[in-house]
């Protein structure tokens, strides 16, 4: 979707200056947001994209006041809502109003470690895609798309042309699993774009950027 988190190539919201020495958490309820999402996810009520989708959904004036974990914790309650889990007035207030909804699976504080430790892969096998349509080298064109639903090809880069610097393999296209949890694997490319394609003269001289992106967002150039 075309919401305010999208904001590569944009103007007015300042300069980038990360700190080097920033904390993980800024205060103990994002330590606990956190804690709380990688939990929820755990239980396989929504995948990765779905829970993206939700935090993208936002209004946008308070996405660009709210803090990254505030963020987080919208996406949070949104699944929850949905998913009738919660109900909104028990968000509201901060406390259950009646016994909460058995879930078929639950992170327990033991196996926290070892579940993060494994993680997860959104790489499928080769077999599970359609063939590959392009190679290293390749000129491609990324699509023109404003989809209303989850998407990963950023709008700054929407009609640019690209060339294809690596392969990645086989994943699952965010787009339908954000939807419908169809996972409809598809090939991944790395694409190089130049500076001046996206961002006319006055981009950096010799500048380039690099996207990840999908089968479904190209066009051969």
């Amino acid at each position: 979707m075309n919401g305010a988190h999208d904001l590569g190539g944009g103007h007015g919201y300042g300069p980038i200056a990360p700190d080097p020495h920033e904390p993980l958490f800024h205060a103990p309820w994002e330590r606990r947001c956190f804690a709380v999402t990688l939990a929820m996810g755990f239980t396989g009520q929504w995948n990765i994209d779905q829970a993206r989708f939700a935090r993208e959904s936002m209004a946008p004036g308070r996405y660009l006041e709210t803090t990254y974990y505030e963020h987080w914790l919208h996406g949070l309650e949104t699944l929850l809502a949905e998913r009738g889990l919660v109900a909104p007035d028990e968000i509201a207030a901060a406390r259950p109003n009646g016994q909460p909804k058995p879930l078929p699976k639950i992170l327990k504080a033991a196996d926290v470690a070892p579940a993060l430790a494994r993680g997860g892969s959104a790489r499928r096998d080769t077999a599970a895609a359609d063939p590959q349509k392009f190679a290293v080298g390749a000129l491609v064109v990324a699509k023109n798309l404003n989809p209303p639903g989850h998407t990963r090809v950023p709008r700054y880069v929407r009609g640019g042309r690209g060339r294809i610097e690596m392969v990645h393999g086989v994943f699952v296209f965010p787009d339908t699993n954000a939807a419908s949890a169809d996972e409809r694997p598809q090939w991944l490319y790395a694409v190089r774009f130049e500076g001046r394609e996206l961002f006319g003269p006055d981009a950096e001289p010799g500048s380039a950027v690099y996207v990840d992106l999908w089968d479904s967002y190209l066009d051969p150039a």
